[in-house]
């Protein structure tokens, strides 16, 4: 290729590479809001199943989206309502417990108290090894830094969270008006084509939302039956922990099983025989939900190789976390769609 201008050539060059900087800069420095966008729309096609269902019921759309939003805070402040009694409960009883330790005690100092009950712990070691982390500037700074880290995360946590669901309102209020303006954009030749594809491909995110929804419900419901009925600690509490970690794919159900497992084996609270139990329950469970609930629930919702799911689900979740995985499967099966309705059928004209 001969170059007619090479300076030419270079500053058209030069610029085009600084724009990509400059648009892959931008990119990184709005991740954070993009995520919330991202997280916002995915839970608007959720429930927008929900929204057309009550719109079939002659309902306009605004009451419809009125009641699918009210449901969702009811919800949230149930599980909110649930939760607090029980935190409040227990620190009661923690607080109540300090005097009939300090009786206990007796006349023995605390050091003395603890070497007389964990004759093995070397109680003199550790004082002193606190002792020098405390006595060093370096390090009392950086617990600070972090304690101050951790706050400053708590709270950018909230405001997410409360971004999020605003977002998800106006997303899912105006959800045809954006479907509609976005086709739009599109060639009027192929804007039927495109529509009707991307129907098909929110439809089914809505409907693998919905779908993974209600796996975590049917756990969390038995869960809170089982560990009831075993008496084992703050029941409530820990169906709401199979509730939220069966929303995760994959590994969502098998890693909630193990924290109440091991919630159950705590001294006090539960025991080795409460354990047990409820690894062998949760061991049952994870097979009938693999090869019954999942199965049945998700055949309806969206189409994708068993293996094509596993390696969705570990590149979203090395990509964007928790957000990552959540997305993963739909992506996926938004990609098999386009390549048999689109790729497929073109290269089966050439």
């Amino acid at each position: 290729m001969k170059i007619q201008n090479p300076f030419r050539f270079g500053l058209v060059a030069t610029l085009g590479v600084g724009l990509g900087l400059l648009i892959i800069t931008s990119i990184i420095s709005l991740q954070t809001i993009l995520i919330y966008i991202g997280a916002a729309l995915f839970i608007a096609l959720g429930l927008e199943p929900i929204v057309g269902w009550l719109e079939k019921k002659h309902l306009p759309r605004w009451s419809a989206v009125l009641i699918v939003v009210l449901g969702v805070v009811v919800l949230v402040a149930g599980l909110v309502w649930m939760l607090v009694p029980i935190i409040a409960e227990q620190i009661t009883k923690l607080v109540k417990l300090v005097p009939t330790i300090q009786q206990q005690i007796g006349d023995l100092s605390l050091v003395e108290y603890i070497k007389a009950q964990f004759p093995w712990v070397p109680v003199d070691n550790i004082i002193g090894e606190v002792g020098k982390f405390f006595s060093d500037v370096n390090s009392v700074a950086n617990l600070t830094g972090g304690l101050l880290a951790f706050v400053v995360g708590v709270g950018s946590a909230l405001f997410g969270v409360l971004i999020v669901l605003i977002l998800t309102l106006y997303f899912t209020a105006s959800l045809p008006s954006m479907k509609r303006g976005m086709y739009q954009l599109v060639p009027a030749s192929k804007r039927a084509n495109f529509a009707d594809l991307s129907e098909q491909i929110t439809s089914s995110v809505g409907r693998y939302v919905i779908g993974q929804a209600s796996t975590a419900a049917i756990n969390g419901v038995l869960s809170f039956i089982f560990l009831s009925i075993i008496q084992a600690p703050f029941p409530a509490v820990l169906a709401v922990v199979a509730f939220s970690f069966s929303l995760i794919p994959l590994v969502g159900t098998l890693t909630g099983s193990i924290i109440i497992t091991l919630t159950c084996l705590i001294p006090g609270l539960g025991g080795v025989s409460t354990a047990i139990v409820a690894a062998i329950y949760y061991l049952v469970y994870m097979q009938i939900e693999a090869y019954v609930l999942s199965p049945r629930i998700m055949s309806r919702a969206v189409a994708v190789p068993g293996a094509v799911v596993v390696i969705a689900a570990l590149a979203g979740g090395s990509l964007l976390g928790l957000l990552g995985a959540l997305i993963a499967i739909p992506t996926a099966a938004s990609i098999l769609l386009i390549i048999k309705q689109v790729l497929i059928p073109r290269q089966n004209e050439l």
